[in-house]
């Protein structure tokens, strides 16, 4: 079994992946059990941030590491909060926050308008001199709710809303939001690669 770091502090985030990962033979471990410390995501791009978060925690284990770096694109507001969705509302602010500043921005915003999509990259290097890094993408298209509704998930998951399906993210139970979000389709695509170059499974 391969042992790899992600290289995450969201507990959200982690229940997501190991999810995600079940069943493969890969042991995914948390940064926090190695204590990994915070790496400033000074990046400016989604790709620029989980590179930083990923060869970070390979240099402090010595193991290969998968970082993602994710977060909303809305269209009324020119792409924000975009790689500042974790802290859209301040340094240190909870999703609550979050949310709520995200209600404000878009308090005169037309239905029409509202449209949105969640972004993931991740990120995978076999050690912190990777010159080769394996990179995969998903993207979740909906639109933003003007109130939150249901209790699970994470972000911006109570505000996104699924015009198809009729409900938010965080109305979706683990299993069917996995099938279909952004973070899923990502993982997805980085477990075929994994399958399909010899590369990663060294």
């Amino acid at each position: 079994m391969r042992r790899i770091v992600l290289a995450s502090n969201n507990p959200g985030k982690a229940t997501e992946v190991q999810a995600l990962l079940r069943g493969m033979n890969i042991e995914l471990i948390p940064q926090s059990f190695y204590f990994v410390p915070a790496v400033a995501e000074t990046g400016l791009s989604f790709i620029e941030n989980a590179l930083i978060k990923a060869r970070h925690a390979c240099a402090h284990t010595g193991l290969g590491a998968i970082a993602d770096d994710s977060g909303l694109e809305v269209e009324a507001l020119a792409g924000e909060p975009g790689i500042y969705s974790a802290r859209y509302a301040g340094e240190g602010a909870d999703d609550s926050a979050n949310n709520q500043r995200l209600l404000d921005e878009l308090i005169d915003a037309p239905t029409a308008e509202r449209t949105a999509r969640y972004i993931c990259i991740i990120a995978y290097l076999r050690h912190a001199r990777d010159p080769d890094p394996l990179l995969c993408r998903g993207t979740w298209e909906g639109r933003i709710s003007e109130q939150a509704r249901g209790e699970n998930g994470f972000g911006y998951d109570p505000l996104f809303y699924l015009p198809a399906l009729e409900c938010t993210a965080a109305e979706l139970d683990t299993q069917a939001k996995n099938r279909i979000s952004h973070r899923g389709l990502a993982l997805r695509a980085l477990l075929e690669a994994f399958d399909r170059d010899q590369r990663w499974k060294r």
